[in-house]
């Protein structure tokens, strides 16, 4: 099926609103240059010539199956998006979670079909390259503790549509919304632990999560029941000092 543009998203620019054609596909998932090629009603040459110079460029990466996603560029530019109040109130909050948990504490936001990673605080003596999510790391959200809490409460048909292709089902985001935390333990993202719950507006719209992770000797095999309160303390913190 064909995309539609409409006129106000239109630059007049032909080649950019090409490219955002592709985006927009994107932010849905990954697809294949087939899939690029029906769903924005582009001639192949045309996507062909278009994806190999936004993958030059980082706007564009591919997954394992060599499907087209959303580049790593594209979470750094969003992180200087974010640089807003969220970030400010958080950053001493998640400092005081390390310090608290031990783990490696971090605030992500949503962007489409991808969670960045927006703010960090890293716990000491975390080994090179273990458990690693710097300031700009993207990640599908299809996955992890912090990605159920980003979608748990959206709107049913948002909430349908993340569900195809996650390792977690409608059962799970259930159980995260009644106890108001989500955790993973041995998942891929992070081979150890992890703890993430929801941070919200004042309009109770969920706008980040915030989460804690490390190795199952320091956040032991039941992370939430241990860590949930202290992490879902710091989502209420950083949620009172944000005016959006």
């Amino acid at each position: 099926m064909t995309t539609v543009i409409s006129e106000q998203t239109l630059s007049g620019v032909g080649v950019l609103d090409k490219a955002s054609l592709l985006l927009g596909v994107l932010e849905k998932g990954p697809a294949s240059l087939s899939r690029l090629v029906s769903d924005t009603g582009l001639k192949r040459p045309t996507v062909h010539r278009l994806v190999l110079a936004l993958e030059r460029l980082r706007l564009l990466a591919r997954d394992a199956q060599g499907r087209f996603i959303l580049g790593p560029r594209l979470g750094v530019m969003a992180v200087q998006a974010c640089q807003d109040r969220l970030v400010t109130v958080a950053e001493p909050v998640l400092s005081e979670l390390r310090d608290r948990t031990g783990a490696n504490a971090r605030l992500y936001r949503r962007h489409g079909n991808v969670r960045v990673c927006v703010a960090e605080a890293q716990a000491y003596g975390s080994p090179a390259g273990h458990d690693r999510a710097a300031v700009g790391a993207a990640f599908p959200m299809s996955a992890g503790p912090a990605s159920q809490v980003l979608l748990a409460w959206e709107r049913p048909d948002e909430l349908n549509a993340g569900l195809r292709g996650a390792q977690f089902t409608a059962a799970v985001l259930s159980g995260v919304r009644r106890q108001g935390w989500a955790q993973s333990i041995g998942g891929r993202e992070h081979p150890g632990a992890a703890v993430a719950a929801p941070v919200r507006d004042p309009g109770g719209r969920v706008v980040a999560a915030v989460s804690i992770s490390g190795p199952t000797t320091r956040l032991t095999t039941a992370p939430g029941r241990r860590y949930g309160g202290a992490v879902v303390d710091a989502a209420i913190r950083i949620a009172g000092g944000f005016v959006p």
